[in-house]
Order: C-alpha cells, then sequence, then structure tokens
C-alpha cells in the first residue's frame, strides 16, 4: 500500500524492487483536470492515513469542497524504487469508472512531492468496522463480496489487475456501499506478470512461487477477504511473512464451526491452488463467481446501482467529517506542512515531468 487510510496489519505489503522493465507503465486514455486546480487552492485540514512515503490529509478546496490528497515524497518514490507503481496507479486510475472504485479528479508535482486528489470517502476502512465486530455475519459479507465482484469484473475486462485487496482498502462512503482505493499494486496486464506485491496473508501461491501471474489472483484474494470478513480473521496468518507463504502454499485451512457452508463452498473454490481451476479464472470469467449459490437471490443489476441497503451506514455528521478516521500528529506541528520534503534533484524530479 502507497499510503494506508488507517491501521495496518503486522505483515507490511510487499513491493519488488526491481525497476528493469517488468511493471511497464500504462499508457492512459483518460486526462486529469490539470488545470481546474493549483496547489494554493487547498487547504489541509487534517491527517487521515500515513504509509511509507507519504500520506492522505482531508483538504477543502476554495468552493468548500472537500477531497482526499495523497502527498507522496519523490526522494522515498526513487529510494524505494516505487517509481512504476506510482505512476502506474495514477494512469490506471485516469482510465476507471465505476461505482465501487475511487475517483482521481487531479495530479500535480512539485519540486518534492507528488499529489493526487481523491473524492472524499467519510466512512472510513471496513478494517476498521470488521474489528470492532469482530466478524461479519454471512449476509454482510455477501453485501460486500459483491461488490467487489462487480469491480474486479470491471476491472478484469479492461485487462487490469488490482492486485491487493483487503480490508484496509476497502472504505465505505457516508451511505455504507464500498470504494476500492489504492491502486499502487494495480497493473495492465495481458499474459503474466512475475512482480512480487501486495500483502503477504493475501498472496496467491503463484505469486510466492514466482512462477508469474495473472488476473486469477484478485480471484484468490476474493477468498481470502470473505474468510476474514466471516472468521475475523485471514486463514493463513503469523508474525513472520515466510511462515505465512509456508502456510499458503501447504493450503490447509482451519474452519471455524459458524462460517455457513454455501459461503465456505465458494471460498474452497476461490482459493484453488491451480488457477486455472479458480473459481473467476475459468471459461466464464467473473459470472460462475455471480452464480455461487452464496449470491443467491442476487440481482446484481439493483447491486450496480446501489439500490440494495448497506448493512452498515456510517455516522458521518457533515462533509468534511473525518471521526470515522484514526488520528495522526500533523508533521511539523503545522497543518499546511502536512510533510518535510527531502530534497530531489533535478534529474529525479524529471523522472515525474508527466504526472
Amino acid at each position: 500500500m502507497v499510503v494506508s487510510q488507517g491501521k495496518v496489519r503486522a505483515s507490511p505489503p510487499l513491493r519488488d524492487a526491481d525497476e528493469n522493465g517488468e511493471d511497464n507503465v500504462v499508457e492512459s486514455s483518460g486526462e486529469s483536470e490539470c488545470g481546474k486546480w493549483s496547489l494554493e487552492d487547498f487547504e489541509i485540514i487534517k491527517t487521515i492515513g500515513t504509509g511509507t512515503f507519504g500520506r492522505v490529509c482531508l483538504v477543502r478546496d476554495r468552493s468548500s469542497s472537500y477531497y482526499a490528497m495523497k502527498i507522496l515524497e519523490i526522494a522515498d518514490i526513487i529510494r524505494l524504487k516505487q517509481v512504476e507503481h506510482v505512476k502506474n496507479e495514477k494512469s490506471i486510475l485516469l482510465q476507471v469508472d465505476h461505482p465501487f472504485i475511487i475517483q482521481m479528479t487531479w495530479t500535480h508535482h512539485d519540486s518534492t512531492c507528488l499529489y493526487m486528489l481523491f473524492e472524499y470517502v467519510s466512512g472510513g476502512e471496513l478494517f476498521t468496522y470488521l474489528r470492532n465486530a469482530g466478524r461479519f455475519s454471512s449476509s454482510t459479507g455477501s453485501f460486500y463480496a459483491g461488490q467487489i465482484v462487480l469491480a474486479l469484473e470491471y476491472l478484469h475486462r479492461l485487462h487490469i489487475v488490482y492486485r491487493d485487496l483487503k480490508p484496509e482498502n476497502l472504505l465505505l462512503d457516508k451511505d455504507g456501499h464500498l470504494k476500492i482505493t489504492d491502486f499502487g499494486f494495480a497493473k495492465m496486464l495481458h499474459d503474466r506478470t512475475w512482480t512480487l506485491c501486495g500483502t503477504p496473508e493475501y498472496l496467491a501461491p503463484e505469486i510466492i512461487q514466482s512462477k508469474g501471474h495473472n488476473k486469477a489472483v484478485d480471484w484468490w484474494a476474493l477468498g481470502i477477504l470473505i474468510y476474514e470478513m466471516l472468521a475475523g480473521y485471514p486463514p493463513y496468518f503469523d508474525d513472520n511473512p515466510f511462515a505465512i507463504y509456508e502456510k499458503i502454499l501447504a493450503g490447509k485451512v482451519d474452519w471455524p464451526r459458524h462460517i455457513d457452508p454455501v459461503a465456505k463452498d465458494l471460498i474452497k473454490k476461490l482459493l484453488v491452488t491451480d488457477r486455472t481451476k479458480r473459481l473467476g479464472s475459468m471459461k466464464n470469467g467473473a459470472e460462475d463467481v455471480k452464480r455461487h449459490r452464496w449470491f443467491k437471490g442476487t440481482n446484481w443489476e439493483d447491486v450496480l446501482e446501489k439500490r440494495v441497503k448497506p448493512p452498515i451506514v456510517p455516522k458521518v455528521s457533515h462533509e468534511g467529517d473525518t471521526g470515522n478516521f484514526d488520528d495522526y500528529p500533523e508533521k511539523d506541528g503545522a497543518r499546511k506542512k502536512p510533510v518535510t520534503p527531502t530534497a530531489v534533484s533535478d534529474k529525479d524530479v524529471a523522472v515525474f515531468d508527466d504526472f
């Protein structure tokens, strides 16, 4: 995760440090609204998330509209060899337009930082609600899984693999509908890729084994997510990432008695080691997932149009309410200076001339 809005797991996300052309930047078919704003148009209200090389801040523009601004330090992006991932995130977000995917509205860079402006999704992370509840009921889990299925189906139709599905990257809007966020690991993919990236608990076996992977990894991650929503914890976990990998490759899952047997059947079909036999990855694609008995009675058009009543409605008192996010110390003790950037050479800044 480039920047996380809220809590994070014990195991940090993995990023491949190889920049030898494996993660090619996609060509964008859209354009950001570069002429709409300047950086001076925004007032920083509060930090709502932090990450390895930046943070997310709630900002307000001159018309009193609220947005989430991701601010990334160029020096750290280059040091951690994340240039291609950051460029991919921007390029992909310019192409997508879906009810359950975060909308990016503007990008900018200066001599020290990159800035990405998003709609502000005020309900907070699904991760927070799951931890507070302990676990979700089967009906609650199927509501969120249904919205994710439609988002993945859309991305895969565009040949985009997401690669970072987890509760921390799922935000709830003020009405309780999902928004998938953080596309730092997403990639345009027509065949296979070998990049090792993602969150350890959610990695498919083929990623761990460096066999080359494709869109099937997103369906594996959906199986992990459904299990975590219904059990309250992922099926494979340990303090040591390498122990997690061993458990994933061993393939043994302990099933809590309370998990709905129909949901269990779906999870098993998503957590198939052979990706050619994994539900969602076969001839009928996402249709096989949508037709599973766990989604029996689901009207997918109603899901897409947000006509299904959400099981959780966040407490949001006003448009700029940050009550559903954790508090973070403001660097420099000043709201208007969210980061203290490291000096960057002209050569490094030039890498982002098209940002």
